[in-house]
């Protein structure tokens, strides 16, 4: 048992370690790293990525086999935590601070795809298994659950969605947060936390109880975000007004116009947003069909 908490201990030292040689080299070194490498490194990215797999694997290696998730949910997690990490610690966080429609493909990887991705991992219970003990009574108490529930409820959950959405567009927010490092990170934190809340709650592998919602509610729910991110999309993409002047400031790494960037912008929100829901609305009616055969097997004969 000694054995195996030092084991432990040595292995977050070693993440430790890593985290710090990619700070040094970054704070150092940063024209010389390859694009791969994070542009500003961020701790707390770091740090989220990294624990999240290590505990991730160390979970799947305890649970038994019979516990353990489908195949494809665990590469859909690992794949959903890598991506949030590819556009939020390599030169693409370089590229989306320059270019309006490089930000919002990374926007929509940690609002949409990546978070689509680890919530359909389904991975909370091989999460909470590989996790230090000391941490479990944390996600137990009872302010976090509030929080989840809050942010959960089936009237406030696409109000959040879509309001941060717009609420980080708005041209007079939009411009100093992305001249300002402390409420760039912010704002993709709450992306990328609101997202994966949402998808969670919308991508539940488990019939109404214990779930949240049920299968009707959660179609509703996908529809509700569906148009208002449509006519955001349109808007951005059909517009001959350059809504976002800070990239005069921060100047545009790509031979593109002001509205071009923008219009290509609006298409990502608008297509692959879209996108996106229908790929939810496929998922929540597998998952019935998948919960109704379960059900009728269960069921005594005749």
């Amino acid at each position: 048992m000694i054995g195996r908490a030092a084991n432990s201990w040595l292995a977050y030292g070693a993440l430790l370690a890593v985290g710090g040689a990619i700070y040094v080299l970054c704070r150092f070194f940063p024209a010389d790293l390859p694009f791969w490498m994070p542009w500003e490194f961020s701790w707390p990215a770091f740090l989220a990525t990294t624990l999240a797999l290590a505990w991730f694997f160390r979970g799947l290696s305890r649970l038994p086999e019979q516990d353990r998730p489908a195949l494809w949910r665990n590469a859909a997690f690992v794949l959903g935590v890598l991506a949030d990490y590819a556009v939020l610690q390599t030169h693409v966080d370089y590229l989306a601070q320059h270019m309006f429609f490089v930000h919002r493909g990374a926007q929509f990887v940690v609002h949409h795809l990546g978070a689509f991705l680890i919530a359909l991992g389904a991975s909370g219970p091989v999460l909470r298994a590989g996790m230090p003990e000391f941490l479990l009574p944390l996600i137990y108490a009872r302010p976090v659950q509030r929080t989840v529930d809050f942010m959960q409820h089936p009237a406030v959950a696409p109000v959040l969605f879509i309001g941060l959405l717009y609420f980080w567009l708005y041209p007079d927010i939009y411009t100093p947060t992305m001249l300002d490092r402390n409420l760039y990170d912010v704002m993709n934190w709450t992306m990328a936390l609101n997202g994966i809340f949402f998808w969670s709650l919308i991508l539940d592998p488990r019939p109404c109880p214990p779930a949240r919602i049920s299968t009707l509610l959660r179609a509703m729910l996908i529809i509700a975000i569906e148009l208002p991110q449509m006519v955001l999309g349109a808007i951005l993409s059909l517009s001959s007004v350059d809504y976002y002047r800070v990239y005069e400031i921060c100047g545009r790494v790509f031979d593109m116009t002001a509205l071009n960037d923008q219009h290509y912008g609006g298409l990502i929100i608008w297509l692959p947003g879209t996108l996106t829901s229908f790929a939810a609305m496929i998922a929540v009616l597998v998952a019935l069909r998948i919960n109704e055969e379960k059900a009728e097997a269960a069921r005594p004969p005749g």
